[in-house]
């Protein structure tokens, strides 16, 4: 597990580390400018010209001091610096100086980018306002090079916080950071401005950073970091839980195949599917050992009293309930989740139509708010994309992505669930925890299905005792890394859902 800091962290861990452990400024500053060379010259040899392009802050000093190192190993390098050189900070004037001294080249702006590498020293994580004037003419130059662009810390324009482009932003193709990757690598444009993201160590250990909160955290991708529920060699199937699926509308059955299914291969002792009776026969012949209960396929009408008791037998037999995959939008869907919500206190996931219902019918959604004692004796995980979240807090999707970290976390202040924000890098989230950034996966996972595979996956990890929390992290991160082996064994333009579950046997 490696944290991923936000930027008034990362400078709380500086301040620490400065202050309190008495590792100065200068000697965390020469620590990054030599790990930034060592990574320039292990990626590109020392026969090349470098272009330093440092601005007047600390990230600047940064910058510059990288200069000097490459300079001594013998390679062309010099130095362009942005902005008034009367406002430097103290630690970037003394490299200056230094630099100067050395006969190190220095120019005032920058006039050309015939460089090999440009190191983008320009910003740092401090940044808090668009990109405008000079500093956008340079980085449109930068961009519009031929040079291998090294960002020291982060990509110049990007957010460390939100991972937005402040109105335009050095394209990166290795961002070299010190010490915590930020959550601008991760977020938003971040992901395509950071490029290869390395991080190095630059002194700051983990007894400096924990005298502060540390912020969201990832996992390396690596199934060594996979954690699955231990086996108990002298179970049976009920030991290894029962998993209620309510899912799949007429003409939407593969939904509930695929969460089902991968709900057996997550280790799911037995699965029960509540379905419209068009799905029955396909289901139970491409699932053989799936236990199936039907409601009829008349759209028009809400539950018949029979099939409420069956609903209700498949509630109290289950362990966890899982409702949505394929569900549709119908009155009978409508109230099937409502009398899910409020039927059961037992470990339940909201996932696909059922939260575009709970979205349409905000009364069921109060049902969620962190003041209903109803819901503190029940563990609830939400599994909406973008579109469904955007949705559930009637706010545009656009608006959403500028700060998805603080939409999210104030979705969950209010609504007492873990939250499982599905994007290009999804996040999971509960009030009293710490953000989980997922970094498994790829685009061949964008196909019809995936989800309803994720949606098995957690449902199957809940079954074995997991806290929400802790399945929906562990299964959202299994999920990514089994696209990424689909991915290594096919292509992404290749996959399918079935790709995804059949690569789980390898995890």
């Amino acid at each position: 597990m490696e944290y991923i800091l936000s930027a008034s962290e990362m400078k709380g861990c500086d301040g620490a580390a400065i202050e309190k452990y008495g590792i100065t400024s200068m000697v965390l500053m020469e620590r990054a400018a030599l790990e930034t060379a060592r990574v320039i010259t292990g990626k590109y040899g020392k026969d090349i010209y470098a272009g330093i392009v440092a601005g007047g802050g600390n990230n600047g000093g940064d910058g510059i001091a990288i200069a000097r190192i490459l300079s001594e190993e013998g390679i062309r390098s010099e130095i362009n610096l942005i902005g008034d050189e009367k406002k430097l900070t103290v630690e970037t004037k003394a490299q200056l100086e230094t630099a100067n001294r050395l006969g190190i080249p220095i120019n005032h702006g920058l006039e050309h980018t015939s460089y090999d590498v440009i190191v983008d020293a320009i910003f740092g994580i401090g940044l808090s306002r668009d990109v405008e004037g000079e500093y956008r003419r340079v980085i449109e130059m930068i961009n519009a090079s031929n040079a291998k662009i090294i960002a020291v810390d982060i990509a110049s324009g990007i957010n460390a916080d939100t991972g937005r482009a402040m109105g335009c932003a050095v394209k990166a193709d290795t961002t070299v950071t010190f010490q915590y990757k930020k959550l601008g690598h991760l977020l938003c444009d971040g992901v395509e401005y950071s490029g290869d993201v390395v991080c190095v160590p630059i002194g700051i250990s983990n007894t400096i950073a924990k005298t502060g909160r540390l912020g969201a955290f990832t996992f390396s991708n690596a199934a060594d970091d996979l954690k699955l529920p231990e086996r108990n060699p002298s179970g049976n199937k009920g030991t290894f839980g029962k998993v209620l699926l309510v899912a799949g509308s007429r003409n939407m059955g593969g939904a509930c195949q695929l969460s089902a299914l991968s709900a057996f291969r997550a280790g799911a002792g037995m699965v029960r599917v509540f379905t419209a009776s068009a799905n029955r026969e396909s289901l139970l012949k491409s699932l053989s050992e799936v236990i199936v209960d039907t409601y009829a396929d008349d759209d028009g009408s809400r539950l018949s009293e029979k099939e409420c008791n069956a609903l209700r037998d498949g509630i109290r037999w289950a362990d966890v309930i899982a409702i949505g995959p394929g569900l549709s939008t119908s009155e009978r869907a409508q109230g099937m989740v409502e009398f899910v919500l409020k039927e059961s206190e037992k470990p339940l996931m909201l996932d696909a139509d059922a939260l575009n219902i709970i979205a349409e019918n905000k009364d069921l959604l109060t049902l969620l708010e962190s003041s209903n004692d109803a819901v503190s004796a029940r563990k609830i995980i939400m599994t909406p994309h973008m579109g469904e979240f955007s949705r559930l807090t009637d706010c545009p999707v656009s608006e959403l992505k500028k700060d998805i970290l603080s939409n999210v976390r104030a979705f969950t202040q209010k609504y007492d669930v873990s939250l499982v924000c599905k994007d290009a890098r999804t996040i999971v989230s509960k009030r009293g925890k710490c953000e989980y950034i997922n970094t498994s996966g790829n685009d061949g996972m964008a196909t019809a299905g995936s989800g309803d595979v994720l949606t098995g996956i957690i449902a199957g990890l809940l079954a074995q005792g997991m806290c929400e929390f802790e399945a929906a992290v562990t299964g959202v991160y299994a999920h990514g890394l089994a696209g990424d082996i689909a991915r290594a064994k096919t292509s992404g333009y290749y996959m399918m859902a079935h790709d995804i579950i059949k690569a789980m046997k390898y995890l």
